[in-house]
């Protein structure tokens, strides 16, 4: 038998869990906050210390990158996109410790997103998602590297 907590932490607030009625009222309020022209939105939904799990709303394409360090695991929320991976990515540039962009990814494996798709991207990967609708809704986080 499991036993419950009448006063158990609910929401985001907690650190650890946040119900689909909580992630559907975040995604609203960061379209809402989102200036006209504004290609990506980021913010957190839960996190236990260092490790945060963020929506993130694409509504333009960002550049190919490379997380050296870590892992990337996304769960497409909503919309519709494109994912390059593999391949290699050409005229990097390193824009912090942790991110490595590119122009352009050459001989990657191209895949079509949409709602309930999932990513693992490993460390070091070259990777790009593209928008094919109005916006692509993902829950990511990043997993250190083996």
């Amino acid at each position: 038998m499991m036993a419950q907590s009448g006063n158990a932490p609910t929401g985001p607030a907690a650190g650890e869990f946040a119900s689909a009625k909580e992630v559907r009222a975040q995604i609203a309020a960061m379209e809402a906050e989102m200036k006209p022209g504004q290609g990506f939105a980021w913010r957190p939904l839960v996190r236990d210390g260092a490790r945060v799990a963020a929506i993130e709303i694409w509504k333009k394409p960002g550049r190919p990158a490379v997380h050296q360090a870590e892992a990337e695991y996304a769960i497409v929320l909503e919309g519709a996109g494109t994912l390059i991976s593999g391949g290699t990515l050409l005229a990097p540039v390193t824009r912090r410790a942790d991110l490595i962009e590119g122009d352009r990814i050459e001989g990657g494996t191209t895949r079509p997103l949409g709602p309930g798709d999932v990513v693992l991207l490993p460390a070091g990967m070259p990777h790009w998602f593209g928008i094919t609708g109005d916006r692509l809704v993902l829950l990511g986080t990043k997993l250190p590297a083996r």
